[in-house]
């Protein structure tokens, strides 16, 4: 397997971040995650989703090279990750769920550690430190022993302890779960800001997290793959997407013209107050788009309202775990 890496002007392109063939965990006689397959572009942001023992954590831990599979292979940036190289792990940043830290030392000093491990010069370490800091609003407890910080102090100072040496790859285990509200927007901000120059995968079950910062996602359950793609894709797979119009008159003729149409899955009306709202439910979005406005217009309908509603990430998620009679 050949593998080119190309970065121009900061942000990298091309060819997969992450890559997994066959990727198999067993802990005894319990498969903790099931034959993966997975591919990551390089620049994205990727929601890895399931629910609580699917195999997310175990999964980050073979990406991470902090535990070794039982059968397969994993590629980061190119290179496997059986092989532990000293140059893959100063690419790789990681968040775990729960980080650990020296109590006794501060903030600040804390990252000057983690700068010095991964070879940065003391000037680097140090201004970097300043803009972190700055950038997980932890600057005014800089200098306070971490042994002091609420446990969403440290999950922010371990996410910028994560990006002190620029990875190319950042691994979240659960970012935001120990966030308050203002926490964790700015924690979904920052992931926001990386996406095309950083590969970002984070592992949640906070599902509107993901909506938010991910462009694609991939679901397990019980250590297998359930599905993977983009969140538009997995909304239109699941639930399709539905145009609701609501107008002054009676829609009966509309309905009429629009039966039979390929692209029409199924129409409901209801009346509201001296009008109707017209529910259109579509198999072919782009289609829909085109042709609804125009035929609203040769209706000659008054148009009161037009939206299209499509099924959310949790609409997916759940309609997915009650496919396979799971609901943890």
């Amino acid at each position: 397997m050949e593998w080119k890496i190309s970065q121009v002007g900061g942000s990298i392109h091309g060819m997969e971040a992450i890559r997994c063939e066959s990727l198999s965990k067993r802990f005894g006689r319990f498969l903790a995650l099931d034959s993966l397959d997975l591919t990551v572009e390089r620049g994205a942001a990727f929601g890895f989703l399931g629910p609580n023992g699917a195999g997310k954590t175990t999964t980050l831990r073979l990406f991470t090279g902090l535990t070794d599979p039982t059968g397969g292979q994993v590629w980061v940036t190119g290179e496997d990750v059986s092989g532990k190289s000293l140059e893959l792990r100063s690419k790789v940043g990681y968040l775990p769920e729960s980080p650990a830290f020296y109590g006794w030392m501060t903030g600040r000093e804390f990252l000057h550690f983690t700068g010095e491990l991964y070879g940065l010069g003391f000037r680097d370490a140090k201004a970097r430190a300043v803009d972190l800091l700055d950038r997980v609003n932890l600057t005014d407890a800089a200098d306070r022993k971490v042994k002091g910080y609420s446990r969403g102090m440290q999950q922010r100072l371990g996410l910028a302890q994560a990006l002190m040496h620029r990875p190319e790859v950042l691994f979240l285990d659960e970012p935001a779960s120990a966030l308050d509200p203002m926490g964790r927007r700015d924690m979904l901000e920052t992931i926001l800001s990386l996406k095309g120059q950083t590969t970002v995968f984070v592992s949640t079950h906070i599902l509107a997290d993901v909506e938010r910062v991910c462009d694609r996602v991939a679901i397990i359950n019980h250590g297998k793959l359930v599905t993977a793609g983009s969140i538009d894709e997995l909304r239109s797979r699941q639930g399709g997407s539905v145009f609701e119009m609501e107008f002054e008159e009676d829609v009966g003729a509309m309905a009429k013209q629009l039966a039979g149409t390929p692209w029409v899955k199924s129409m409901e009306s209801q009346s509201r107050g001296s009008g109707q709202v017209f529910l259109v439910d579509v198999s072919n979005v782009d289609i829909a788009k085109k042709e609804l406005p125009k035929l609203i217009y040769e209706s000659g309908l008054t148009l009161v309202r037009y939206e299209l509603t499509s099924a959310s990430l949790e609409d997916v998620f759940v309609g997915l775990m009650d496919e396979a009679g799971d609901r943890n």
